[in-house]
């Protein structure tokens, strides 16, 4: 899938040139990069892309490297074959690590939302001198026992694979059950237009399989070890801005996080769902702005190396 078949109303509000890396698997990564100065990795969650971030990438840019992939199978990247990528969580740090080495970035903040919680932090569990600043958005990366019925019956092998990548049916949810208000039109179209690709839609549904319930689940010793990890993070500046109306990662999610990180900033938005920069982006896009803005000068350096043209 390519950029240059986004309708012409998505581009107009996702007008980033888009760039291209070839991955360790073979697959082809999209992810976007704008602006100078300290760079911002951004990772979005399930069934969104990067332009979930297009608001708070066009607010930072003037001042910072804004940089947000799609994961594997989702968005404008490609979608190998699950016998070249396996769509597990370590797979997926596996490829976000490799785009930090592949960018060159020594140090860089981190925005993390939805399943781009776990990655975002079992990244940083990896590289904890190469991460600064962490903005935690509506996700978890521990194990909770809390997981709605309607994301367990998108699990269930056979219907949940029929109504996922079949009628596209997780997606659309999305598209009504994540915010307050209403999607403008053209948002809506502009989540929805990578998932009329049937094979990203069965990238949506392995997302969703992989979300481990207990202990025999694959992916569980991978988020144990991630979980054990935080408290190592825990003199890093951190920010957890949160949706207060979100069905799936509610406030106990919210309270979890903070009782994890006692010493960071905080913003919580009642009136806002899970996609908290759609109902409250002018609320939160400048707490964030000067969350990160408040780094510069510091004695990290700021990287230029390593940026690829589209």
């Amino acid at each position: 899938m390519t950029d240059d078949s986004l309708p012409a109303e998505v581009r107009a509000l996702y007008p980033f040139a888009s760039c291209r890396r070839e991955t360790p698997t073979g697959a082809r990564q999209h992810y976007i990069d704008e602006g100078t100065g300290r760079p911002v990795l951004m990772l979005h969650g399930n069934p969104t892309w990067s332009f979930f971030y297009r608001d708070l990438v066009k607010a930072l840019r003037g001042t910072h490297r804004c940089i947000a992939p799609d994961h594997l199978g989702m968005g404008l990247s490609d979608a190998p074959p699950p016998e070249k990528f396996g769509y597990t969580l370590a797979a997926h740090i596996d490829t976000a690590e490799a785009l930090v080495h592949d960018l060159g970035l020594i140090h860089f903040d981190l925005v993390v939302h939805d399943w781009g919680g776990a990655i975002g932090m079992g990244l940083a569990e990896r590289m904890p001198d190469r991460v600064g600043r962490i903005v935690i958005m509506n996700t978890a990366a521990f194990p909770s026992p809390r997981i709605p019925f309607r994301i367990r019956v998108c699990r269930w092998p056979v219907f949940g694979a029929f109504l996922t990548h079949g009628l596209n049916g997780f997606v659309r949810a999305a598209l009504r059950m994540t915010t307050v208000k209403p999607l403008p039109r053209a948002v809506r179209k502009g989540y929805a237009f990578p998932y009329r690709d049937r094979a990203r839609r069965r990238t949506v549904h392995r997302f969703v399989r992989d979300i481990p319930l207990d202990e025999s689940h694959p992916a569980m010793p991978v988020l144990r070890g991630i979980e054990d990890a935080l408290p190592r993070l825990a003199d890093k500046p951190v920010l957890v801005a949160w949706g207060g109306r979100d069905w799936c990662f509610n406030d106990s999610f919210y309270e979890e996080w903070l009782r994890r990180f006692p010493r960071a900033e905080s913003l919580h938005v009642a009136q806002a769902g899970h996609y908290l920069l759609e109902d409250a982006g002018d609320e939160i896009i400048p707490a964030i702005g000067r969350f990160l803005g408040s780094d510069r000068g510091s004695s990290a350096p700021t990287e230029q190396s390593g940026r690829r043209s589209p």
